[in-house]
């Protein structure tokens, strides 16, 4: 799993019909407290991520591991909203309400 955050939306109207109805955001991948690096790349938002969101992300076949991509072309998929990080005993993310 790596951590990343919701850095935009894409809208694609002609795709693989497995596709179809799927949320599709980019992502850029961060460090423990959140700091981004790495190049942007597209997920499957199976949890109803947004913007400015924290999430946890999972890539390769084991995207399509979720009831909602299982047996779709992915290569990356969104599956939780991270609420809060520690480290070394540090609250170093937490999210805002």
């Amino acid at each position: 799993m790596l951590i990343a955050r919701v850095i935009g939306t894409t809208v694609s109207t002609i795709k693989d019909p497995k596709l179809t109805g799927q949320k599709l955001l980019i992502v850029r991948q961060t460090d423990e407290r959140g700091e981004a690096f790495g190049k942007p790349y597209v997920a499957i938002d199976t949890v109803d991520a947004g913007v400015g969101d924290l999430v946890l992300t999972a890539a390769g076949s084991s995207a399509r591991q979720t009831a909602i991509t299982k047996d779709t072309p992915v290569d990356a998929v969104i599956m939780s909203i991270i609420d809060s990080l520690e480290v070394d005993g540090e609250v170093v993310f937490r999210k805002s309400r």
